[in-house]
């Protein structure tokens, strides 16, 4: 596809964060907001919840499928969490990044470091929740995981939160507004860049100058 001279090529965004540090409502959040953001669904073979529709938090295939994907090279990134498999869908998030959508990738840090390499450009953010007290009654709160389950996510979490500094950004999630609003300024300091705006506000920017 080639790229409109009125379209800046979107941003592409990892955001990574241990089990329980409110990552997803946080990016739900911000996403109503902003609608010129778009949430890559990733493909898994985890079970499906009841509360989960397929296609919209998920695209939920069996291994086989998962592997015939990876066998076609149609990922991204894939990586195993918690013996599920998660891949994200490298044509799909190509074509909205030349259309001028800034992506969403909400990933661990293993798949987090593939795309790094893969897509240098790309922005990282990580969420850390406001304490491991704050972490452990979170996981609690949501009914539906076993204290073993817990404590597996826990020694998870802790494995995730020392891959903090590889990010650009970091944002704590205490207040849930607060830490709305700095994901939000991240999002929209990069779309102010000049080079961005300059293909953005073309139009703009000749009127101007006559």
């Amino acid at each position: 596809m080639t790229q409109s001279q009125n379209t800046a090529k979107g941003t592409l965004y990892v955001v990574s964060a241990p089990s329980g540090a409110g990552k997803t409502s946080l990016l739900k959040a911000v996403l109503a907001q902003m609608p010129e953001l778009k949430l890559s669904i990733s493909h898994t073979t985890r079970q499906q919840r009841p509360s989960e529709t397929n296609g919209v938090d998920y695209h939920f295939v069996t291994v086989d499928e998962f592997q015939q994907m990876l066998d076609k090279e149609s990922f991204l990134e894939h990586a195993e969490v918690f013996g599920n498999y998660y891949g994200t869908s490298r044509v799909w998030l190509e074509e909205q990044l030349e259309q001028g959508n800034d992506v969403i990738l909400e990933i661990d840090w293993q798949g987090a470091r593939q795309v790094r390499l893969l897509m240098p450009e790309c922005r990282s953010i990580f969420i850390l929740p406001p304490s491991q007290e704050e972490l452990l009654n979170r996981l609690r709160g949501r009914g539906q995981d076993s204290d073993e389950v817990i404590q597996s996510r826990m020694a998870e979490a802790n494995r995730e939160i020392i891959h903090y500094d590889e990010y650009d950004y970091l944002v704590i999630n205490d207040d849930f507004e607060l830490a709305c609003q700095e994901l939000s300024a991240i999002f929209t300091a990069r779309r102010l860049r000049l080079p961005s705006q300059k293909i953005r506000q073309s139009a703009l920017i000749k009127d101007l100058l006559g």
